[in-house]
């Protein structure tokens, strides 16, 4: 296989697709992409795209990447934290694996030290098509940088010719503001301009929304109008792979958010900081890529060629090292003091990074990986994130299942409630008798303060708190008849397949795992109606199907039933069965 590594998920996940429909084929077979959590390639893949950090993750199984006979790192310059690792690692594996070709890609590379660093390795310059940009500075620093760029996608919308415009903002919350200015600023001209359609972009975006991008832009209004404009506010995701086709603006405030670590005081930070000029002419490049360009940049030239640095600061000397430490460890790469980094990290912060690995287990005091560090390293997680996932099943699982069994009703989840309900007020509300029973105390008082409203209110409409006498064979019959005359249209029956249908809608659903009952009741009520990998009910209790017909006749047609119903019931107790009534009220409130 050939891996082509891209420093952003969203990058891997759409140069892929392009690729693979400019060649023809399917993603996922002959080109496929690999990003944490989603895997689409198969046996049949030649050409996989996938960040830098899933490469890393594949050469913990397989040291010598024998899967690949050729490497693209790409975008090199970006000095992620994940591509300097691989810099380090893939140089010991070219002495290993003569037959492996390894190629580093940038736009805007320091090609010299690269060469040096790489043992002379020979230099390819490809000329880009890239058609001419024409660069813009502002006369003055700008005071509002946020407002200075919705300034000028107006003035660009209003005044240059059709185009797509692209802004580069530092967040999420600053882009949501920024598209609901720019489209307030644009439908406050009305018919003078063309319609626009303003689209944004970061990486907590969901893939669907992320793909509007590539949206063409909107039609005129009217035959002969002034022409739509598309708009894409984005974090600096769209500095480097992308490739939104129709771009002929980039407005560039000269800013991104960075991460910063203080070894010192343990804090990592994303901070708003200035960018490179490598990254300004990345940016300014976006606007070139299918016809002549022009880019806006919201700063001096002076500012620009005196202020910002030549080269992004590689993430490793500004990031916490815990888990690259951690993957070092698992690839058996001991001497981490030696190991090849093209920029080494600060000693303290290496420092520090061992120190917490030590805390949690994952080191010895000798720094060799412990058998909870091994399984830590598999998860594509922060090292705290790991050991609580790897912690958190096994007693403390066991004990809060033998807990809940304690509670058990047999029939059904409500009536469960009600017994954890009683439970907490006859050990007086003990925060101790919580936390040993795996109750969560702040819940069960919210419930306290609840029942007290309802309470209140019973007592303005002189309704009686009143329950059968709790040694009655009655008690929880009438508890339930009183549940089912609420929810008599969230009702589901057992087919002979063993699974239920909805009484109201024939959905198929099933019992959710939680549910607390050893057995498949033929009726049941529920509260909650969960999609997940299927449909499930949540929240259930065993019901006679004859009770349908005294409490909602209305609803309920007799011929719906297996068989005829015997004469009615008087449910007139249940229905006043109002003091255990309410704690199933305040716990379907409370949300459980």
């Amino acid at each position: 296989m050939v891996a082509c590594t891209q420093p952003r998920r969203v990058a891997a996940m759409s140069v892929s697709r392009r690729v693979a429909e400019e060649m023809d084929v399917t993603i996922g077979e002959e080109v496929g992409y690999s990003i944490r959590f989603e895997d689409c390639s198969s046996h049949k893949t030649v050409l996989k795209y996938l960040t830098d950090g899933m490469l890393l993750r594949e050469a913990m199984a397989d040291p010598l990447l024998e899967r690949y006979k050729v490497i693209v790192l790409d975008e090199a310059h970006e000095r992620t934290l994940a591509t300097d690792v691989l810099f380090g690692l893939l140089k010991e594996v070219l002495k290993n694996r003569p037959d492996l070709k390894l190629v580093v890609m940038s736009a805007t590379l320091e090609a010299e030290k690269f060469q040096g660093y790489f043992s002379g390795a020979p230099l390819m310059k490809v000329p880009g098509r890239l058609h001419p940009v024409e660069i813009f500075y502002t006369q003055e620093p700008e005071r509002d940088y946020l407002e200075a760029a919705i300034r000028t996608v107006v003035q660009i919308h209003m005044c240059e010719p059709a185009g797509d415009i692209l802004v580069f903002l530092t967040g999420e919350e600053e882009i949501e503001d920024a598209c609901r200015k720019i489209n307030k600023e644009v439908n406050n001209m009305g018919d003078q301009v063309g319609p626009v359609k303003v689209v944004p972009l970061y990486s907590t975006l969901p893939p669907a929304m992320q793909q509007k991008i590539f949206d063409p832009a909107p039609p005129p209004l009217k035959e002969g109008g002034p022409a739509g404009r598309k708009i894409v506010v984005s974090t600096n995701i769209a500095e480097t792979s992308l490739t939104i086709d129709g771009i002929v603006y980039v407005i560039d405030p000269g800013f991104s958010k960075q991460k910063v670590y203080n070894p010192r005081i343990r804090v990592e930070s994303l901070l708003v900081s200035p960018i490179s000029k490598a990254s300004a002419h990345q940016r300014a490049g976006r606007a070139g890529r299918t016809q002549p360009g022009k880019c806006f940049r919201l700063y001096t030239e002076k500012s620009f060629n005196g202020d910002l640095q030549p080269q992004t600061y590689p993430e490793i000397l500004r990031s916490n090292l815990a888990n690259t430490v951690l993957t070092l460890k698992k690839l058996g790469i001991d001497d981490l003091v030696h190991f090849d980094f093209m920029d080494p990290p600060a000693p303290e912060t290496l420092m520090r990074a061992l120190e917490v690995l030590n805390y949690l287990g994952a080191l010895d005091d000798e720094g060799n990986l412990t058998s909870l560090g091994e399984m830590m390293s598999e998860f594509p997680l922060d090292p705290q994130m790991s050991k609580m996932l790897v912690i958190s099943p096994r007693e403390a699982q066991k004990a809060a299942d033998e807990a809940k069994a304690r509670f058990g009703h047999i029939d059904g989840d409500h009536l469960t409630l009600l017994n954890v309900y009683h439970a907490y007020k006859q050990n007086n509300e003990d925060p101790t008798w919580c936390y040993e029973n795996f109750v969560n105390a702040r819940a069960m008082k919210s419930a306290d303060n609840v029942r007290q409203q309802l309470v209140r209110i019973m007592t303005r409409f002189n309704l009686k708190m009143c329950s059968t006498d709790f040694n009655s064979r009655e008690y929880y019959v009438n508890i339930r008849k009183a549940m089912l005359s609420g929810y008599f249209m969230q009702v589901a029956h057992l087919e002979r397949t063993g699974h239920y249908l909805t009484v109201k809608d024939n959905q198929v659903v099933h019992l959710h795992p939680s549910n607390c009952m050893d057995h498949k009741p033929e009726w049941v009520i529920y509260n909650e109606y969960v999609l997940t990998t299927r449909n499930f009910i949540r929240t259930v209790t065993d019901i006679r199907g004859e009770w349908l017909i005294d409490i909602a006749p209305q609803y309920y047609d007799l011929t719906n039933f297996p068989s005829s119903p015997p004469k009615a019931l008087d449910i007139t107790v249940g229905l006043h069965h109002c003091h255990d009534i309410f704690h199933v009220v305040v716990f379907q409130y409370c949300g459980w």
